[in-house]
């Protein structure tokens, strides 16, 4: 089939990109995270287990975590304060969220300064891949109504979205976004390529996948991932890859 052959083509393509991307963050230094916030128990437990804490064991990532309110001269340690323009919702002053911000950046220069909040850019696999190659990163999570606009105005170098709903804060945001760059960094997983051919890597989704037994309730695995013949199997998953695209997220494919 023409599409397939197609699909065959654009994968080696694509798989040699990710070779070169991989081979130039072998000479990148340790990235660092630093996430400005009022709730800082949200993210203790999301950034402490799992892929993320073996990064940080082995030395991969450093991630920290800024408490906001550590940065108020208010003696209760308020952060935040009624809009001029009226309404309900507090919005986060600006005066600790600068002196968070400049501790910060007097230290080290940072490639990005991020605003999680729910009208910024959309979220999606190639920005990660972006700021998986990215040296030092600060995330400021949204709270309250929002934040003073000056901050964005003069501090804020990207503002990303995780969709198009809205969150009590942006701490789940930060963690979403922690997450799926920091499994991209070489060394974060046991094998890269993992990450690598992860869906949304090349606009398809990923293939079905099966692992043993081979047969449970009459329910069998394909012949063709049993047959061992490595190049049907690939082409297989191509196949399967695109079908599976095209019924589920056929506008990844316009793309």
């Amino acid at each position: 089939m023409s599409f397939v052959n197609d699909l065959s083509s654009s994968f080696s393509i694509f798989l040699h990109h990710l070779h070169v991307m991989y081979t130039f963050t072998q000479n990148l230094e340790l990235m660092r995270i630093d996430i400005l916030t009022v709730v800082p128990e949200l993210l203790e437990s999301p950034l402490n287990h799992s892929i993320i804490q073996r990064a940080k064991d082995k030395g991969v990532v450093e991630i920290h975590i800024h408490n906001i309110r550590d940065f108020s001269e208010d003696k209760h340690n308020k952060v935040d304060d009624y809009a001029f323009s009226g309404g309900a919702g507090m919005v986060m002053r600006l005066e600790p969220v600068v002196k968070a911000i400049e501790h910060l950046t007097n230290q080290r220069k940072y490639d990005e300064i991020i605003f999680t909040t729910p009208d910024g850019e959309q979220f999606e696999q190639k920005t990660a891949n972006t700021l998986s190659l990215k040296e030092n990163i600060i995330i400021l999570c949204g709270h309250y109504k929002g934040i003073d606009q000056r901050i964005r105005d003069h501090f804020i170098t990207k503002e990303i979205s995780i969709g198009d709903f809205v969150l009590t804060g942006g701490e789940l945001a930060a963690a979403v976004i922690t997450d799926s760059v920091v499994r991209l960094i070489p060394g974060a997983m046991n094998d890269e390529t993992s990450a690598l051919t992860d869906s949304f890597q090349d606009n398809l989704l990923s293939p079905p996948i099966y692992t043993r037994p081979a047969e449970f309730r009459g329910w069998k695995v394909p012949e063709i991932l049993l047959s061992g013949d490595h190049k049907k199997i690939e082409q297989w998953q191509e196949e399967q890859a695109y079908l599976r695209t095209k019924k589920l997220r056929p506008d990844l494919l316009d793309e």
